[in-house]
């Protein structure tokens, strides 16, 4: 007999568990000779075939050179004489055309899990793993060039997200957040800031950042414009491209308009300024190249600056409960020499070559002679691009340094996974063939590319470099006002402070939810009608969900046991097993990094308790017996959805 007095960390995986050895014993018994194959159990997509399903027996058909029905029965028979010592299993039957099927016992199921979740409370569902690594979570990596963006916010939620679910996997996990200040960007702000006469910033830091840095880019693509088209204008027979740059040109000039509107005294400094100035672009790249090379005046200047964004960053990620713990300096690696290292190593490899004084590698070599295609689930008839590691100038390029940043991360841990958009695939791809070629062939085996496609607003058209874009802050203080707006409608009585602190905990976790909850592949269309609807698929919803139930938890006081065999509604049934679930779907996304499955787990349950809520009572249940036997079916999924909120980082408010 499997002794249930103790709680466990998976009650449905125990009832899996059981299943699977009571089918075994079956098997031997029925078919002594036979060598069994690796059990599979699903669960059926009707719940009137049981709560997990075996097809064990269309496997074995052949070899036993009977109807898969047959065996089916067979084994039913063998298993339903042993099933009294498995007592999670009610009855297991065959069902056409030769499917094993296996009922729970609900009651036993319910008791198990209630006292499951009530003995781990908050640790309920967070099954730990038997071979726990150092992981490295690197995300949001953004620019320090501006604001995080809507599109940044994403990696941000996600990479959070994904470190949280790792954590309770039982791994050590480092947040990281590379801090690309080496290239072009950094000079053209670095050159603004130098216009603008090196002033104490005004307002968010990284807001004032971006402004610089949109107002200078724009002056400068204006400039060169202009240029180009007077040289093309030479050329009498160049009439058709000389009136797309004048287009072009049109363009840069309306959003320096916008510029001058929204930043006026900054875009003004900085226009006398630049007007006045000999050659800009020659400044900025002379900007660029002394920065690479770590001249002390240049260094300081941009290092100072990327710090000022930056504070604005910690001060966004502090506001949505997302923390870092180590800020990677791109220009360290290079500064070191680490970059220029890995750069000698490859040259000595048969794999890099020059053309036109740019120093490329050959990633398609790499990946043949190496044999890595199918490993890195690349077609055979596939051809990989070179990958440029340096340029015809001597400067290097993003991927270049990533190599000596990557060979660094291995240092501290066994897994690293880098949260990157889906578009740069390709650069991810020639990353891990760069260090297969460095001979690290099994780093880059765990070198994991998360990708993530983009997100949408519809109606906003997006640009970082032209100041059109919708920022992570933006969407906060908007989503905050709504929510202020909501509370206030539905719960009028509370006091100012308790809908402000109400509001800023749905106002943040609506945007997190929103992109987090759709599969990372797919784009996020971002429309505040579904963002906070508290009626169905939102954080606030959820949020109200875990409120409604600790709303009734306070109305009683009665802690003693219910009768857990008065539960036999079907949505009683239906929110049983989905607790008891819930550590099965925690680690399909902690093996697979699959957050939006935790999202969607969340909405699901929701979805559940407030049918169960709309119709049936639960303190005025009679008998005692049964409203004692909710009271705890409650409990247990107040618990469940604070836990499975808080993977996701967002908190569970007890009253909304």
């Amino acid at each position: 007999m499997i002794n249930l007095a103790e709680p466990s960390v998976n009650p449905f995986g125990d009832f899996r568990n059981q299943c699977e050895t009571l089918l075994l014993e079956a098997l031997k018994e029925s078919f002594p000779d036979l060598d069994v194959p690796s059990l599979t159990l699903d669960i059926p997509p009707i719940p009137q075939f049981g709560e997990l399903s075996s097809s064990i027996c269309f496997e074995l058909a052949k070899k036993l050179r009977m109807a898969p029905l047959n065996i089916a029965e067979q084994l039913e028979e063998k298993a339903n004489d042993k099933v009294l010592s498995f007592p999670l299993i009610e009855s297991v039957k065959a069902e056409k055309p030769g499917y094993i099927n296996f009922y729970v016992d609900l009651p036993e199921l319910a008791s198990l899990t209630f006292r499951s979740v009530k003995t781990l409370g908050f640790e309920y569902g967070y099954v730990k793993t038997d071979k726990p690594e150092r992981i490295i979570v690197e995300h949001t990596s953004a620019n320090p060039i501006h604001p995080i963006h809507i599109g940044h916010a994403r990696n941000s939620t996600l990479g959070d997200s994904l470190a949280r679910i790792l954590e309770a996997r039982g791994h050590t996990v480092f947040r990281h957040y590379y801090i690309d200040d080496v290239g072009r960007q950094s000079a053209i702000i670095a050159y603004g800031y130098k216009l603008l006469e090196k002033p104490k910033p005004e307002g968010k830091p990284d807001h004032y950042i971006g402004a610089i840095y949109s107002i200078t880019s724009c002056m400068l693509e204006i400039s060169r414009l202009k240029k180009v088209i007077d040289e093309t204008r030479k050329y009498p027979s160049k009439t058709g491209e000389i009136q797309m740059l004048q287009r072009e040109l049109d363009d840069w000039v309306a959003v320096a308009a916008e510029l001058k509107e929204k930043f006026p005294k900054i875009f003004q400094k900085i226009l006398d300024k630049f007007s006045c100035a000999e050659n800009p672009e020659l400044e900025v790249n002379r900007i660029l190249r002394e920065y690479e090379r770590g001249e002390k005046e240049t260094r300081d200047l941009i290092r100072k600056l990327s710090k000022i964004c930056i504070e604005g960053f910690k001060q966004t990620f502090a506001r949505c409960g997302i923390s870092i713990d180590s800020w990677d300096w791109e220009s360290t690696f290079v500064w070191s020499g680490d970059v220029n290292r890995c750069l000698e190593a490859l040259q000595k490899t048969p794999f890099v070559f020059k053309e036109a004084g740019v120093l490329e590698l050959d990633a398609e070599a790499v990946a043949e002679n190496l044999g890595l295609k199918e490993a890195f689930g690349i077609r055979k008839d596939q051809e990989i691009p070179s990958l440029t590691l340096i340029r015809a100038d001597g400067t290097s390029l993003y991927t270049t340094r990533d190599i000596a940043y990557s060979i660094w991360k291995f240092r501290k841990a066994d897994r690293v996974i880098n949260v990157i958009g889906m578009e740069q695939k390709l650069s991810q791809l020639q990353l891990k063939l760069a260090l297969c070629a460095l001979g690290r062939i099994e780093e880059a085996k765990r070198l994991i590319h998360f990708a993530y496609n983009h997100v949408r607003l519809p109606g906003r058209r997006m640009s970082s470099r032209r100041g059109q874009y919708v920022t992570f802050d933006e969407l906060i203080d908007e989503a905050v006002a709504r929510a202020y707006s909501e509370v206030s409608k539905r719960s009028p009585s509370l006091d100012e402070k308790t809908k402000r602190r109400i509001s800023e905990i749905v106002g943040v976790g609506a945007v997190k939810y929103a992109l987090v909850e759709t599969d990372p592949l797919k784009p996020v269309i971002f429309t505040w009608d579904k963002v906070l609807n508290f009626e169905r698929n939102s954080a606030p919803y959820i949020q109200y969900s875990h409120a409604r139930a600790c709303s009734i938890l306070r109305k009683t006081s009665r802690v003693e046991s219910g009768d857990l065999k008065l539960l036999k509604e079907q949505i009683e049934r239906d929110l049983i097993l989905m607790i008891s679930r819930f550590p099965e779907i925690f680690i399909d996304a902690a093996e697979n990094l699959k957050p939006h499955l935790i999202a969607e787990y969340a909405n699901s349950l929701a979805d559940k308790f407030n049918t169960f809520y709309a119709a049936l009572p639960v303190i005025k249940a009679e008998p005692p017996e049964l409203s004692m036997a909710r009271i705890m079916l409650v409990d247990a999924v107040r618990i469940t959805l604070h836990n499975a909120l808080n993977l996701i980082g967002i908190e569970a408010p007890e009253r909304m």
